[in-house]
C-alpha cells in the first residue's frame, strides 16, 4: 500500500468508468481540508486488471453503462479485496433497475461475494464525521429522479469480518461532481461522507 493517501479511480474495459471526472479532486480537497492525512494533490487512474491496484487502500469505481469484467479484472479485484483493499462502487444512475446496477452487482458477486445491506450503525458512519441516520441522502433521491427511492442503506461485502466492498445506489458521483471551489455555496459540505470513506479505508 502507498504511504500517502492517493485517490484511485478504477478503469475497467467495459462501460464508462470515467463518467465522474470531478469527484477525485473534490474528495482530495475535502481530505486535505478536514483531516491531517497526507494526501497526494492529484488522483490516479488504475486499470482493474493491473497489479498496481494492490498499492491503494481505497479504489473508486463508477459508471452509467453495463459492466462486464474480464477474467483478469475479476481475479485482480478478488485479490485486491482479500489483501485488505476497499472497493467503493457508486452507481451514477442511482437506479436499482438500471443496467449499471444489475450488471455491476452481478460482477461483484462473481468476483468477491454477495452484497448485503450495511447497518446504519456501522463504524463507517462515525469514523470521522457522524451520520446518525446512516448514509446521507442525495439531492437526486430527494427530487425523485431515477428510481424514486431514497436508499436507506448502502450495501457491502464482508470478508473475514472486514468491509471489502462498499456499494452505493445513491449516486454520490453526481452529488460530488463539482469543482472544489464551489463548496462555498453549500451550507453543509456534501462531500464530508467521502472523507469518512477515506478515513475508514485507512484506519480499519
Amino acid at each position: 500500500m502507498v504511504s500517502d493517501f492517493t485517490f484511485c479511480t478504477v478503469q475497467y474495459d467495459s462501460g464508462d468508468w470515467d463518467s465522474a471526472p470531478l469527484v477525485p479532486a473534490n474528495i482530495i480537497d475535502s481530505v486535505a481540508r478536514y483531516t491531517s492525512i497526507r494526501v497526494a494533490p492529484t488522483g490516479v487512474t488504475v486499470p482493474l486488471g493491473s497489479p498496481d491496484l494492490l498499492k491503494f487502500p481505497l479504489a473508486y469505481l463508477t459508471g452509467h453503462l453495463p459492466v462486464r469484467f474480464t477474467e483478469l479484472e475479476r481475479r485482480t479485484l478478488r485479490e485486491y479485496c482479500r489483501r485488505g483493499g476497499l472497493l467503493f462502487v457508486d452507481d451514477h444512475n442511482h437506479d436499482i433497475d438500471g443496467v449499471f446496477h444489475k450488471s455491476c452487482t452481478e460482477e461483484i458477486s462473481r468476483a468477491v461475494g454477495l452484497l448485503a445491506d450495511l447497518p446504519n450503525t456501522h463504524p463507517l458512519y462515525r469514523c470521522f464525521f457522524t451520520f446518525e441516520d446512516g448514509p446521507p441522502t442525495t439531492s437526486h433521491e430527494m427530487n425523485g429522479w431515477g428510481d424514486n427511492l431514497v436508499h436507506r442503506h448502502l450495501q457491502g461485502v464482508q470478508l473475514a469480518g472486514r468491509l471489502a466492498v462498499l456499494y452505493s445506489s445513491k449516486d454520490y458521483s453526481s452529488e460530488w461532481g463539482f469543482h472544489p471551489d464551489n463548496k462555498r455555496f453549500y451550507s453543509v459540505d456534501n462531500t464530508r461522507f467521502g472523507v469518512n470513506i477515506v478515513v475508514y479505508a485507512l484506519t480499519r
